[in-house]
């Protein structure tokens, strides 16, 4: 699957801003909920495996995930559930686990087949979401990390694979807060790094969303308020997916407020 080399890239991409860190840098607080650096790692690291061990056999993904479940339930926070996983492992060697863990979960997913069901937190799903939701949680939570550092991430059109999660996730948005899915799905037209023109849905507009894919990508991932981006935004549909846009799975999370997401000075 080329979206497993996409998925690659991505985690390449991310480990060159970290590598040169100290190891005092990887407990800098970010400005996602204030995790660090670290907890970034951890938490991409887990998942991850639980990836890979769900390629695997459903017994596998099982066995591994029902620990971290356990402590769901008990009322721990998803960072609070990935400590007794991790087991003290921090900094560099977290650091060369989770790219590791990221080479050969791209290899596995790499020889897969695409319409393999494979088990989940969630609903089961394919294997090209699976690797297509690995991309997407590496490029959102790498955001942070860029972020922190004062860094610009060098894009490129793999970002496509997550645009179109968003678009695909349209109606969840809105299912998943319980309320009815606005008919029909904006137009959506976005460019890519390359210069090259993406679009979805049919043409209409009165009710579309255009401008950068990368953009369009921040906000359905939510390491972005839409205010703070330049995407031209048509019709009370588009604007109001736009403003509650989750292409992740969960329950409903709030879009971070205008100004809170940003690249710091340096």
């Amino acid at each position: 699957m080329q979206t497993a080399e996409d998925f690659r890239q991505e985690s390449q991409a991310l480990a060159t801003a970290i590598e040169p860190l100290s190891p005092q840098d990887f407990c800098r607080p970010t400005q996602f909920k204030g995790w660090t650096i670290d907890d970034i790692m951890g938490h991409l690291h887990m998942f991850n495996v639980a990836a890979e061990r769900t390629l695997e056999s459903d017994a596998a993904f099982q066995a591994f995930f029902a620990p971290i479940l356990h402590e769901l339930n008990r009322g721990k926070t998803l960072l609070e559930s990935q400590g007794p996983w991790l087991q003290g492992l921090a900094g560099p060697a977290l650091f060369e686990a989770w790219t590791a863990g990221a080479e050969r979960l791209a290899d596995a997913y790499g020889k897969a087949d695409p319409k393999q069901r494979v088990k989940w937190a969630g609903p089961d799903m394919s294997a090209l979401s699976s690797i297509t939701a690995r991309q997407m949680e590496t490029w959102a939570h790498g955001q942070a990390v860029f972020d922190v550092l004062g860094l610009d991430r060098a894009e490129s059109d793999r970002i496509r694979n997550i645009a179109h999660l968003g678009v695909s996730t349209f109606g969840w948005t809105f299912i998943n807060r319980k309320e009815p899915v606005p008919e029909p799905a904006p137009h959506v037209v976005l460019t890519g790094p390359s210069g090259a023109i993406w679009t979805w849905n049919d043409v209409q507009p009165d009710n579309m969303v255009r401008g950068s894919a990368v953009a369009f990508a921040q906000v359905v991932t939510q390491v972005r308020n839409v205010a703070d981006t330049a995407l031209q935004v048509q019709g009370v549909s588009a604007q109001r997916w736009m403003a509650l846009a989750q292409c992740f799975a969960g329950q409903p999370v709030n879009p971070p407020v205008p100004g809170s997401r940003y690249k710091a000075a340096t």
